[in-house]
């Protein structure tokens, strides 16, 4: 399951993991994918939205939480990856862009409750890319 804020590149992201090239548009609801499960940054931004994303969990092996390095936005409660019973990934989107933001981005996924070690990922480039899948899907 990946879930982050509105334009934090979750699709993109889905897109590399599933190995597709779906067009990018708003995703107005959860998307199963070959691979993935691909919640709208509504989920995370309304916090009674967090039900819905707490029950579509149960169909995930591992959560990847994502925040994205261009635009820090503290979208997430303290301790919030504690809700989950499976595996939490954290996710630098972006790792390309603003370099000066990685250590913010790190505060902020520590605050939320996500351990070590953090993927930094920049899709165009293919940064990252191999790393993440070889830790979800081997």
């Amino acid at each position: 399951m990946v879930i982050g804020p509105t334009s934090c590149g979750k699709t993109t992201l889905v897109n590399a993991l599933n190995d597709d090239d779906r067009p990018i548009r708003k995703t107005q609801n959860i998307i199963y994918g070959k691979n993935t499960i691909d919640v709208p940054g509504s989920y995370i931004e309304n916090a009674w939205m967090y039900k819905y994303l707490i029950s579509a969990v149960q169909d995930a092996s591992h959560v990847l939480i994502l925040v994205d390095q261009s635009n820090c936005k503290d979208v997430y409660s303290p301790g919030f990856a504690k809700v989950f019973r499976c595996p939490v990934i954290g996710v630098i989107t972006k790792s390309d862009v603003m370099p000066e933001n990685e250590d913010l981005c790190i505060r902020q996924l520590r605050l939320i409750g996500v351990e070590d070690p953090y993927y930094k990922v920049s899709v165009p480039s293919g940064k990252g890319i191999d790393a993440l899948k070889e830790i979800l899907f081997v």
